[in-house]
């Protein structure tokens, strides 16, 4: 199988994203903007784009594996996890499926969380037409027979510190919901930066939210060594680190 020649600048861009890797395992830094993997859209996805990097780096005349045990949105960066063989790819699959994984995300928000502190525990319902998650009911579910498709969302948060305009949050994913940051986050009355969707005043002007995926950890599917890996945040908010 042939994979599209990179140009110096987008190999060595792509080369420069890479957070980690080995035999089993490919961690890179996702931008916004960027498709974990394909839509309607037709744009190339990360995961064929690493395919043609990885081919070209290792002179590989064949297909290459790159497997994606999850996914970002499109508007999001940070971390993206993919799996170098089918074995890790069932192995991490499993482990994201079954909490094996931990994720924290940072947020740049329009307003300061008060409490600066807590866990937010809620039902959303996923409207399809609108893309879009509502929470539907807070604590306990919702009654019977309404929103049939509603997911118990919960989430730790820590107020870091402020600009003069927006607030830096630390997320602790403890289910993975659609959208859940987002709309938790909004429904707290502290909207993400550049996210008119669930609330933000403004756009960003490269179009995405100001969401990043910071760090994660997990057991190596292989190794089972304990794995931690940092992502660095977007030039446009470096204070935050």
């Amino acid at each position: 199988m042939e994979y599209r020649q990179l140009s110096k600048e987008e190999y060595d861009d792509l080369a420069a994203r890479i957070l980690f890797e080995d035999n089993h395992l490919l961690v890179v830094c996702k931008r916004v903007g960027e498709i974990t993997q394909g839509d309607k859209t037709g744009d190339e996805p990360l995961t064929e784009t690493y395919k043609a990097f990885i081919a070209q780096r290792d002179g590989k005349p064949g297909k290459v594996f790159l497997g994606l045990p999850h996914r970002l949105d499109r508007p999001v960066s940070g971390i993206c996890l993919l799996a170098k063989t089918s074995k890790a790819l069932e192995r991490l699959t499993a482990a994201f499926r079954d909490g094996g994984v931990h994720k924290t995300y940072w947020a740049l928000c329009c307003a300061k969380p008060e409490p600066p502190a807590g866990q937010l525990a809620g039902w959303l319902n996923r409207n399809e037409q609108q893309n879009k998650s509502y929470i539907v009911a807070d604590g306990s579910a919702p009654k019977p027979g309404r929103y049939p498709g509603a997911k118990l969302a919960k989430l730790n948060y820590t107020y870091l510190r402020s600009t003069d305009r927006y607030h830096l949050v630390e997320v602790e994913l403890l289910t993975g919901r659609h959208h859940q940051i987002r709309c938790q986050l909004s429904h707290l009355g502290c909207p993400i930066k550049g996210d008119l969707k669930y609330g933000a005043p403004r756009s960003n002007p490269d179009g995405g939210i100001c969401l990043h995926a910071r760090r994660i950890r997990f057991v190596h599917p292989v190794r089972k060594e304990e794995m931690e890996v940092v992502a660095p945040v977007p030039e446009s908010w470096r204070f935050a680190e």
